[in-house]
């Protein structure tokens, strides 16, 4: 009885994800897609299993009050039927790798980070300062960029100046312009990041977009990116949790649109002229970061994805 006066509010919840703000594709609204990843970092930061905490408390200050008084409770739980198998610790995984690249990118005197497909990130306030003399820049569409930006100023969150916005459309503009147009340096040691993009971009997109980053990597730069695997748009469900997270994008409507054959990664990056550093595939993910200490995996994975972190070759 103690949950009945938020019995209501449960009942709105389906409603709540699809239309808090992330209706329609990207080209219209913004990323329904970025908000759940806000939602599952949130979480994290809410968990108190080990396995599933991670620090992005920013992420906890840019939800609305109701849905961080739910997570709280476990009443909204994404843990269960609310996401696809193994999709949240996916998730919470990525976010704590890409943490540890960035923050070990900056001891390593990277000048600039580039985050292609910036949703609601974080990481130019959690894990840097205004003394450490790195710039942010943050690529995404003009809707996303937008509902972001409303969210830290009804949040009163302070946006530092080295933390610079640019909007764009990945399969319509032309993403070299834009950064020529903020003055992007190209001799600079930098750190690109592609979290949750790759699979929503065309095969055109893909080509221009990696090309871009080698033109722009200055000496030892590295790129960290996530990819699918191309069988899963044949759906052949191959993998633990394929079926339940093919249809969840097909009815969010952002539907995916590349992937890499199992395998092929190397050959990929070869192509941009990156060597590959660290290839992590689901049993990888499971064995660094859900394994006890008896060497036991506890938390299964979605097995669809993979993470990539590579250097550019010396030019």
């Amino acid at each position: 009885m103690r949950y009945w006066p938020y019995a209501k509010t449960i009942c709105k919840i389906p409603y709540f994800l699809k239309h808090m703000r992330y209706k329609k594709r990207i080209e219209k609204k913004s990323s329904r897609t970025a908000s759940y990843t806000c939602m599952c970092r949130a979480s994290s930061f809410l968990e108190k299993n080990k396995y599933l905490k991670s620090n992005d408390y920013i992420a906890v200050k840019l939800l609305p009050r109701l849905v961080k008084v739910l997570l709280k409770l476990k009443i909204l739980n994404l843990k269960g039927k609310i996401s696809p198998k193994g999709i949240y610790p996916y998730v919470i995984a990525r976010t704590k790798y890409i943490d540890e690249i960035f923050k070990n990118a900056i001891k390593d005197g990277i000048e600039q980070v580039i985050i292609f497909g910036a949703g609601f990130d974080s990481r130019a306030i959690r894990l840097l300062n205004e003394t450490q003399n790195v710039k942010v820049y943050e690529i995404d569409t003009v809707y996303t960029l937008q509902a972001k930006l409303r969210q830290f100023k009804k949040r009163e969150t302070h946006l530092p100046e080295y933390n610079i916005h640019i909007p764009v459309n990945f399969d319509k503009e032309d993403i070299k312009t834009k950064l020529s147009e903020i003055k992007l340096m190209k001799s600079k040691k930098s750190l690109f990041i592609l979290e949750g993009l790759t699979m929503y971009l065309s095969q055109e997109s893909i080509e221009k977009t990696f090309k871009l980053i080698y033109d722009y990597s200055g000496p030892s730069s590295f790129i960290v990116f996530d990819y699918l695997y191309a069988s899963v748009l044949r759906k052949e469900e191959k993998y633990y949790g394929e079926r339940e997270i093919f249809k969840r994008v097909e009815k969010d409507n952002e539907k995916w649109t590349f992937g890499i054959e199992e395998g092929e990664i190397e050959n990929f990056l070869g192509r941009f002229n990156f060597n590959l550093v660290e290839h992590l595939d689901s049993n990888k993910i499971e064995n660094k970061y859900f394994t006890d200490e008896n060497g036991r995996v506890i938390i299964k994975v979605n097995g669809t994805h993979c993470i990539v972190l590579a250097k550019t070759y010396d030019k």
